[in-house]
């Protein structure tokens, strides 16, 4: 069974803000698939803990840089679905920042 929640269409693509650096495939396909399951009110606050007037994709950039320093440091921690999840946050947030008002 396949759900599919698609997000509203863009002018043009938003680039992912850690594009600059390189990511495994399946991380990256595996979050691509996970953005159409996003729920902003039930995956955002689970996600991030916002600090003083930093903004979610401020937040979550940080926790992306974080999960990619303990994947490529094999630090026994790492969840490689933490890290999917903050992906997905990212790419939408990304996204809904990117539409206009």
């Amino acid at each position: 069974m396949s759900y599919s929640f698609p997000l509203p269409p863009l002018a043009q693509p938003v680039p992912l803000p850690v594009a600059d650096r390189r990511r495994p495939r399946l991380l990256l396909n595996a979050a691509r698939h996970g953005v159409p399951l996003y729920r902003r009110d039930r995956d955002l606050p689970r996600l991030v803990a916002r600090g003083l007037g930093q903004s979610p994709l401020d937040t979550l950039t940080e926790a992306e840089a974080r999960a990619e320093t303990a994947r490529r440091s094999g630090q026994a921690s790492y969840s490689f679905a933490r890290h999917i999840e903050i992906l997905v946050a990212l790419m939408v947030e990304q996204r809904l920042t990117a539409l206009p008002d």
